[in-house]
């Protein structure tokens, strides 16, 4: 009786033991249904123009984002005065910049001059003027950059003209012909300084109201593709495209 009491209690162990596995099968495969479901509507959520990173990576991660985007407030509102006073100066005194810098050289030459050859007369020691030599891997890295980004844009001009891609062409017609409207409106200088307070400001405040701005930016890209699908069938569709690449022999 002992013995048949014993494999009862073990057959019932062991059926309580297979319940509680396949409870725990069941919660574990629900917990990964619910994480990939997560993960999917994660991967789901719109970003402006396509953006996977955070918006303090997308401009380097360095001291220009932490400019940019007021990691410490101090040093960004001291950028932007001193660059509000700089286009002040400039713009609303009417003072150009290279009547500005010739006018300083030649002051400061002067006075160098003067204190260099009476500093016998008036007992004081002769001005020490550095050496200034600029490195040149600064400058070898920018040219390397530069000309990169201008052979990219060469190309891209290339494609544009040669015809192959209408919606490129349309797009740079837009906006060159944007562009010289904003120059007609201002000069250089204030055009800079535009663009340099929009860096100040657009991406804090797009950092800051991002889960807002995003799916406005989705419901217009949406709105945008729509028009354009009609424009394209109504009339892209029937311009005759340029001459194709020839086939190779």
């Amino acid at each position: 009786m002992a013995d048949h009491s014993d494999n009862v209690e073990s057959k019932s162990e062991s059926l309580i033991d297979k319940i509680v596995e396949k409870i725990h099968d069941h919660d574990s495969s629900s917990s990964g249904s619910d994480s990939e479901t997560e993960g999917s509507l994660k991967e789901k959520v719109f970003r402006l123009f396509g953006r996977e990173r955070p918006v303090h990576h997308v401009f380097g991660g360095g001291k220009p984002a932490d400019l940019f985007l007021w990691r410490n407030k101090k040093i960004s509102a001291g950028v932007l005065t001193g660059a509000t006073v700089i286009w002040v100066f400039f713009e609303l005194l009417e003072c150009h910049l290279l009547t500005f810098v010739s006018r300083s050289l030649i002051l400061s030459l002067g006075l160098l001059f003067l204190w260099s050859n009476a500093h016998t007369f008036i007992y004081k020691s002769p001005p020490r003027i550095p050496e200034v030599q600029l490195p040149a891997d600064p400058f070898l890295e920018f040219a390397s950059t530069l000309r990169a980004e201008i052979n990219c844009g060469f190309a891209l001009l290339r494609d544009i003209a040669t015809g192959r891609d209408l919606k490129k062409f349309i797009t740079a017609i837009a906006g060159l012909w944007v562009l010289s409207i904003v120059g007609s409106w201002c000069n250089f200088l204030t055009l800079f300084y535009i663009n340099f307070v929009l860096l100040h400001t657009v991406p804090v405040l797009y950092e800051k109201y991002e889960d807002k701005i995003d799916p406005l930016a989705e419901k217009a890209l949406i709105e945008f593709k729509k028009h354009y699908a009609v424009f394209e069938e109504k009339v892209l569709s029937k311009i005759p495209k340029g001459p194709l690449k020839g086939k190779k022999a």
